[in-house]
């Protein structure tokens, strides 16, 4: 009696999120096409209160988003806040807490990007067969929730800790398909993809979107239209069709060049006109200060507070345009 109360009770609070799929080039949710508006919301581990949670995926929703990109392997400062172990074991309460992420995003609507990253032991898997432990554990915990994705590996090209082949993402993607087949996964570039390895993502990697990490200059807003249609160029070469998806673009407190309302707004627009499925409002800790405040997603443990809470007036702004359009 109580196993078939728990399952009508959980089945009862998961039943109506979303389920995400892709029609050609586009997103769906629920077999109907729909552009992925999204934010970074990368230390949800790290929120203890369920009430921030619920508070941050309103604001975003009343600004017209619908998706959120969260970290399953997360680390700020020495606090280690991964789901999972590199052996592929349940890390408390973090598994509760994406699971619960998981759940209050999909009863809003919301799709949940979940990144896994290669990096330093003994926080990170830093070998492939633990990398697979991994991705195998967070495909088995998290399969019933038809509103995630996998992001397998974080800035797989990059030459340090990070750096996964793509033979790998293609291993690493085929793990998640063979229990979970019907699970969209993708691993992200640092950068943007040539047109050579826009085929290879596809063939090899066996990704079923792509996510390049475009460049983060003064000029990269208005470039983005221009990017986007030549990607498109590129997949209708490729032996078939996948999505563009700009899962992590520039932010402030980056670099030198620290964009501005209109900025992220420009760059939104390039991606819509250019035909991508998706866009995120990309924030996080500033490289400019001693202690990285404001961190904003990066860091949302109860002594920074949560996203809403740490967000500048130009971002403010950026969201402000965001609620009227939405309006």
């Amino acid at each position: 009696m109580y196993s078939v109360m728990m399952a009508t009770m959980f089945f009862a609070s998961t039943s109506h999120a979303p389920a995400l799929g892709i029609d050609g080039t586009d997103f769906t949710l629920d077999g109907k096409p729909t552009f992925l508006l999204g934010a970074s919301y990368y230390g949800a581990l790290g929120i203890e209160d369920t009430r921030n949670v619920k508070l941050d995926l309103d604001d975003l929703g009343h600004c017209g988003f619908n998706w959120i990109r969260v970290w399953a392997t997360w680390k700020y400062d020495d606090d280690n806040m991964s789901a999972v172990a590199a052996d592929g074991a349940v890390r408390q309460p973090y598994m509760d807490r994406l699971e619960r992420v998981c759940e209050l995003a999909g009863q809003r609507g919301f799709v949940v990007d979940v990144t896994v990253t290669r990096g330093k032991a003994p926080h990170f898997p830093s070998t492939q067969q633990q990398h697979l432990n991994v991705i195998t554990t967070l495909s088995q915990k998290l399969q019933r929730f038809r509103n995630v994705y996998f992001d397998v590996a974080n800035e797989r090209n990059i030459g340090d800790d990070r750096y996964v082949s793509m033979t790998e993402v293609g291993e690493l993607i085929a793990a998640v398909k063979k229990s979970d087949p019907n699970r969209l996964c993708t691993a992200s570039q640092g950068g943007d993809i040539a047109s050579d390895e826009v085929t290879e993502y596809i063939t090899v990697g066996k990704v079923d979107f792509l996510c390049p990490h475009r460049a983060r200059g003064q000029h990269s807003p208005i470039e983005t239209e221009a990017k986007t249609r030549a990607y498109l160029t590129f997949i209708k070469a490729a032996p078939r069709s996948v999505p563009v998806h700009y899962q992590e673009p520039f932010r402030r407190g980056y670099n030198d060049w620290n964009p501005v309302e209109n900025d992220f707004t420009t760059d939104l627009r390039g991606a819509r006109v250019g035909g991508a499925a998706g866009w995120c409002f990309h924030n996080g800790a500033s490289r400019e200060t001693k202690n990285g405040r404001p961190r904003r997603s990066f860091d949302m443990r109860p002594a920074e507070g949560r996203l809403f809470k740490q967000l500048d007036s130009e971002e403010q702004a950026f969201l402000a345009r965001l609620r009227e359009s939405a309006n």
